[in-house]
């Protein structure tokens, strides 16, 4: 199997504080990862280090065996937590999706803008949204649209923060089916930071948890059980969380 992250004694500091320490992982090609932990975790700084948005205090990350840093800018696809676009901002769902690509809002869309909207919105279910105004989409849609606008640059790395905030739980299923569907057909990898541990024991290959160091990382029956759960989130929290795991599993 191809190493598509290598993760190699990687510690972060925000200020004085040291968000993750000592992470040591590697990540094959094609996997699902979902990451798992409390509040406080590290979970988006991990993400953010993957993105080149916050400094490595120590260590390094290579994807694809090349420096994180001087990775090729399509060769990830991102989905961020909080959508912080502006509802009543005049614009429809194909300029949001072609931002993806172009890092900017469109003065306007050529023949061929439309053709890769159009394909990366088929891609998420949403085709027919591309000439909605933004300020009319729900919350599942503007997730797929959102999707879409990661999938448009054909990445060979998506990554995605609590893509499923604010989804209920139907759009949030819908998003996972998307997903796998994708990965199948396109053979990427994904990392997801997700707090729903059923869906991350149900959807991912591999679950990693993190406590700002790396508690557990494997296949979610071995890394997400009551002894590496314990250890992340408390043994008094997460009782009744591994009796829902089991009753489901």
């Amino acid at each position: 199997m191809t190493v598509a992250i290598e993760i190699d004694h990687l510690s972060v500091k925000l200020g004085n504080y040291l968000a993750l320490d000592d992470i040591n992982v590697n990540i094959e090609k094609g996997e699902f990862i979902a990451i798992v932990g409390p509040n406080g975790a590290g979970k988006s700084t991990l993400i953010n280090a993957i993105l080149g948005l916050v400094p490595l205090h120590k260590g390094s990350i290579r994807l694809f065996g090349q420096d994180a840093s001087k990775a090729p800018e399509n060769l990830i696809g991102y989905v961020p937590q909080l959508k912080t676009i502006d509802r009543n901002f005049p614009a429809v769902t194909c300029d949001l999706v072609i931002s993806g690509i172009r890092r900017r809002w469109p003065a306007w869309l050529k023949k061929k803008d439309h053709e890769e909207v159009e394909e990366a919105l088929a891609l998420v279910g949403a085709a027919h949204l591309c000439h909605k105004q933004l300020g009319q989409l729900s919350g599942g849609e503007i997730q797929r649209v959102y999707l879409a606008r990661a999938l448009i640059r054909h990445p060979k790395l998506l990554l995605l923060d609590e893509p499923a905030t604010g989804v209920d739980a139907v759009g949030e299923e819908r998003m996972y089916d998307i997903l796998e569907e994708y990965m199948l057909n396109k053979e990427i990898t994904a990392m997801i930071v997700t707090h729903d541990w059923l869906a991350a024991r149900h959807h991912a290959t591999k679950a990693l948890v993190l406590d700002r160091r790396l508690i557990s990382y494997g296949p979610p029956s071995e890394a997400l059980n009551d002894e590496y759960m314990g250890q992340a989130f408390g043994h008094l929290g997460h009782a009744h969380v591994m009796d829902n795991l089991n009753d489901n599993a």
